[in-house]
């Protein structure tokens, strides 16, 4: 952890190295501050002696064995203090916004294991809360605050279907708890970013996007797959300072690159890249615990065939036509519909398809060949919290937005993923060409030669603004700046 003066003083900050970003403990203070003034406008909440109580993520041993997954901490408690070390309790005090943390208390041999044994006023200062106390110490440190009220995290996250981890503590059966209030409120903060967030995610992605570039230099066929998610992390930590990337890479080539979510524990990136395969790359890396999302599709050769542009030209068609139409006040279901269509209907120029494409949308046809959502929210988890809430649309029922992971309506300062595909999966071709409503828009002799070709996203991390859409991700994006940037690598 560096230090850093400001202009109110020493400050301490998050750092990975002296050429990354540093994050100063100030954006989670704010973020406090966001979330402490949204609960006290909520009618059910009294302020005099209500408390926000956070627990932190714990580490988890892997099975029975003596060692830990690499720990990285709750989101939600990310989020309100940036605390890097697990077992710790937060609490924010709604009356006079103190910021509290609660460590845990370590025991003597702990500092010839893992290093010194930090004071309580080390702890305030590097995470720049108001006060510090241990976790056996929170029930009493609540009684002498004259705790009456704690409002705890409680709620199903709308991706996972999992719930969160509500705070529990030797003592809190002596207040009275809530847990129904707090979720929907710190969601719907998490939803629009701060300045200081965004500057961390441009940070994150533009990291990510030269690691992608670094990539598409890295690969030619005879190239494994995992030897480009290698080459990925191997960028965003040496260079961006970025230990853990936010999800498992996706590196598939060839008729991998039809398996959305290629590169599991059952297909792990081991595929040796052919001459002529499609290579879909979809990587991210996390600085902060703020996360990147970004795919790219490309020929290992370097060089599109017929095809190959086709396809490619019809995804980038539908990612431009929804960076132009994004912005406050529209409907993210209306921005998965124009992506879809403008797929179909390049698809139909192509020859693929014939019919109309609105007809072809009422049948189901854009979830054949785009089984998923147009895209999703994106900080500190990659799908972030906040898709579905109270208050705002639920979940369409209709192909294709049925796969949607939020349908609200668009404002300034949300962070968002826009990753249009077109993949040629067999399952879903096989359910179509039997299905009479879908089959008669499908030239079956041109979609053979489709059949193991694999598929294209294109995914690109984009910010709200006021007037439209700010695209934060750098990389190649059109079919000649990819063969410009690959005719560019060292052989």
């Amino acid at each position: 952890m560096a230090e850093v003066t400001h202009m109110n003083g020493l400050e301490s900050c998050f750092q990975r190295g002296n050429n990354s970003l540093k994050v100063p403990m100030s954006l989670f203070r704010n973020n406090c501050g966001r979330l402490i003034a949204r609960v006290k406008e909520n009618a059910n909440v009294s302020t005099a002696g209500s408390f926000i109580v956070l627990q932190g993520g714990v580490e988890i041993p892997f099975n029975d064995t003596d060692i830990c997954w690499p720990f990285r901490q709750e989101s939600f408690f990310q989020w309100c203090f940036g605390v890097e070390e697990p077992g710790c309790y937060g609490a924010l005090d709604l009356a006079n916004g103190t910021s509290i943390l609660f460590v845990p208390r370590l025991p003597a041999e702990y500092a010839i294991w893992e290093g010194k044994l930090h004071s309580l006023e080390d702890f305030r200062k590097r995470y720049g809360v108001d006060e510090t106390y241990y976790t056996d110490e929170i029930a009493k440190i609540l009684k002498l605050k004259q705790a009456t009220l704690l409002l705890t995290l409680s709620g199903q996250n709308s991706d996972s279907g999992l719930q969160t981890k509500e705070a529990v503590f030797d003592g809190i059966n002596q207040f009275k708890v809530d847990n129904k209030i707090l979720y929907s409120e710190i969601c719907e903060c998490r939803v629009i970013k701060s300045l200081q967030e965004i500057e961390v995610l441009e940070y994150v992605i533009k990291i990510s996007s030269d690691a992608h570039k670094s990539v598409m230099h890295t690969v030619k066929p005879g190239v494994a797959e995992f030897q480009a998610e290698a080459a990925f992390m191997h960028y965003v930590y040496s260079v961006g300072g970025c230990r853990h990337v936010s999800y498992t890479c996706i590196c598939g080539s060839g008729h991998n690159a039809s398996i959305l979510h290629y590169g599991h524990a059952g297909a792990p990136n081991n595929k040796v890249i052919n001459d002529g395969d499609m290579c879909l790359f979809d990587m991210g890396g996390n600085y902060c615990g703020y996360a990147a999302d970004i795919t790219c599709t490309f020929p290992a050769n370097g060089k599109f065939t017929e095809d190959q542009k086709m396809i490619y030209n019809a995804v980038l068609a539908a990612r431009d036509a929804v960076m132009n139409a994004a912005k406050p006040n529209v409907a993210w279901t209306d921005m998965h519909l124009i992506a879809n269509k403008t797929m179909l209907a390049s698809l139909k120029s192509g020859g693929l398809l014939v019919g109309d494409v609105d007809e072809m949308i009422k049948v189901g046809l854009n979830e054949i060949f785009q089984p998923h959502g147009l895209g999703h929210f994106m900080g500190l988890d990659v799908h972030d919290v906040g898709g579905y809430l109270p208050g705002h649309p639920e979940r369409p029922s209709a192909p294709g937005l049925r796969k949607l992971r939020t349908g609200r309506i668009l404002q300034a300062g949300m962070v968002l993923t826009i990753e249009p595909g077109c993949y040629f999966i067999d399952c879903l071709l096989d359910a179509a060409m039997k299905n009479p409503d879908q089959s008669k828009f499908i030239v079956a002799d041109e979609l053979k030669r489709f059949r193991g070709w694999g598929g294209v996203r294109i995914e690109d991390d984009v910010l709200i603004t006021e007037t439209g859409v700010k695209n934060l991700t750098d990389v190649p994006r059109t079919v000649e700046e990819i063969e410009k940037w690959m005719a560019a690598r060292k052989n």
